[in-house]
């Protein structure tokens, strides 16, 4: 067996197109999206980072507001900073770029945004909404995984589903996403991590696997169900500058399905970003 591509870049391609038909729809109607991308310090991936989605704002049509602070920045300039980003009406989406320099309280800085404008879905308010099962925001990655399910035909409604992985990012709020009553969503899901006991035993019961551990090789061939559904969140670097997953490259012969890396769910978590910020849009204006 060979397993079928997951192919997060042409899918991550289509939604994109579809999001810049909204975004056109709601500017001729005076309310142009925006996304302002708060960068503190001189992390060079940071930089990368807010730079691309800086890009991928300019694609759909998504004004970008761009906010820059030195390291030495203090918690209370931080915090008033993201106030007037708060304030802004041309701002629907405010994000804070991870990691913060160590002085400065990261959970601080989530909560002081204002829900409304919270695309990342970090601030308690999204967080909780997704728990009760009505969400507002999903965290872009865990909603890129969902995406790529659905327009894959991968119907997850009374599947065992594994994820590897319980970081406020990926797996605690994909877990929530995917076991919600609803479209999408009815899985019955195992939330394991690096610590989880016999982890090849959860694995290979299961019919889709996520893995975002962070922990290169960690599900291996021997690790997967046959026909199973695997999507690799993870990114790490070789010396020679290429990325690769945290599923190991045999696990293809035994999976129905199998998203790369690159090329997978990370054109998704960029795309999905976007999204959010729309959908911020739309909440603010009242449309």
């Amino acid at each position: 067996m060979t397993a079928k591509l997951i192919d997060g870049k042409a899918t991550a391609a289509r939604e994109r197109e579809r999001i810049a038909g909204e975004v056109a729809e709601l500017a001729a109607r005076g309310h142009t999206p925006g996304l302002a991308a708060l960068l503190v310090g001189d992390d060079p991936a940071s930089h990368v980072y807010v730079d691309g989605k800086e890009r991928d704002c300019a694609k759909v049509g998504i004004a970008s507001f761009g906010s820059r602070m030195p390291t030495e920045t203090t918690q209370d300039a931080l915090h008033d900073e993201i106030d007037r980003l708060n304030a802004d009406p041309a701002v629907s989406g405010i994000i804070v770029q991870m990691p913060l320099p160590d002085h400065l309280d990261t959970i601080a800085a989530q909560e002081r945004i204002d829900p409304r404008k919270d695309v990342d879905g970090l601030h308690p308010v999204n967080m909780g909404r997704l728990l009760r099962g009505d969400p507002r925001y999903v965290p872009a990655t865990p909603l890129g995984c969902r995406v790529l399910l659905e327009t894959h035909g991968i119907d997850v409604a009374g599947a065992d589903v594994v994820i590897i992985g319980r970081s406020q990012l990926v797996g605690r709020p994909l877990a929530n996403l995917l076991s919600v009553r609803g479209p999408g969503g009815n899985a019955t899901v195992t939330l394991c991590h690096t610590r989880t006991r016999d982890l090849a035993a959860h694995t290979r019961a299961a019919d889709i696997v996520v893995v975002a551990a962070g922990v290169p090789g960690i599900l291996t061939k021997d690790m997967v169900k046959p026909g199973a559904v695997v999507l690799d969140v993870g990114i790490n670097r070789a010396e020679d500058g290429s990325l690769y997953g945290d599923v190991a490259e045999d696990v293809g012969e035994v999976a129905g399905w199998r998203s790369p890396v690159p090329g997978g769910v990370g054109p998704m978590t960029r795309t999905m970003l976007l999204e959010n910020t729309v959908r911020a849009a739309r909440l603010l204006a009242g449309a």
